[in-house]
């Protein structure tokens, strides 16, 4: 489990349990008697950003900033603002950090006091919230808005797990992009084999049940397998072509698309 995994999965965390203990989360609508915290109150909880990020360092790193990188606690101030803390440790870390760093918040400009709310009002609709209401709520753009709910949701994904594919499992790729024939010539590459200039997409479908699950990866061995692992149960059955990025596979076996297999 990467760092960025494992702090998605603690923020989220964190929140939820802040919220629900401090105020109760309403389980479902047409329950009066239900009680949960209610828009206002959410508001005055973070009436801004300073306020919303003061909380979201207190409840994350609790007494003191702890560098997200190497996990040392020796942390100095910084005159930056997007990222005011500097980890002043021993060793060759010294990088500068935000508490959005580890977060569903890493590499994000969209503030504090955006992130808390966003997060409340996901967690406490019965399903979810969309892009576009969300938009409305903060008054930010619909893309940052669904920026936020997919970050939102890969962390609820994480946290619950990925049911993997238990196999034999089917793997393939192919290659999407427009062709060279039709392309300016200012724009066509010089090599016209296999997947130049165009993105791999990689599949696999579960024999088993029917599943199919497919994702754009990059043009990398490492990608590949990474993809594979989150989703297949690593003691099942592979079946490739014989593309030596899945050389590596356990329980693999190749199959010729050249004869029809």
């Amino acid at each position: 489990m990467t760092r960025e995994i494992k702090g998605i999965i603690y923020f989220i965390t964190i929140f939820t349990l802040s919220i629900i203990l401090r105020y109760g989360v309403q389980q479902a609508p047409g329950k009066s008697y239900r009680e949960g915290i209610t828009l206002t109150q959410l508001i005055q909880m973070f009436p801004n950003d300073e306020t919303a990020e003061k909380w979201f360092e207190s409840t994350i790193w609790k007494d003191k900033p702890c560098c997200p990188f190497c996990g040392n606690t020796n942390i100095k101030k910084t005159k930056y603002k997007k990222m005011p803390y500097y980890c002043a440790g021993r060793g060759n870390c010294h990088k500068r950090f935000s508490v959005k760093v580890g977060t569903v918040m890493e590499q994000s400009h969209i503030s504090y006091q955006h992130w808390a709310i966003a997060t409340y009002q996901f967690m406490t609709n019965v399903k979810g919230i969309s892009s576009m209401k969300l938009h409305r709520d903060l008054g930010i753009t619909q893309k940052t808005a669904w920026f936020m709910v997919q970050r939102l949701r890969e962390s609820w994904k994480q946290l619950a797990g990925v049911d993997k594919m238990e196999g034999p499992v089917e793997i393939d790729e192919a290659y999407f992009g427009g062709k060279e024939a039709n392309k300016h010539a200012s724009k066509k590459r010089r090599n016209r084999q296999g997947g130049v200039g165009k993105t791999a997409v990689v599949g696999i479908k579960d024999h088993n049940t029917g599943m199919i699950r497919a994702k754009p990866v990059p043009e990398t061995t490492t990608a590949r397998l990474e993809f594979i692992r989150q989703n297949v149960e690593s003691d099942s059955t592979h079946y490739t072509d014989e593309n030596s990025a899945y050389a590596h596979l356990t329980n693999h076996y190749t199959v010729q698309h050249n004869i029809g297999e």
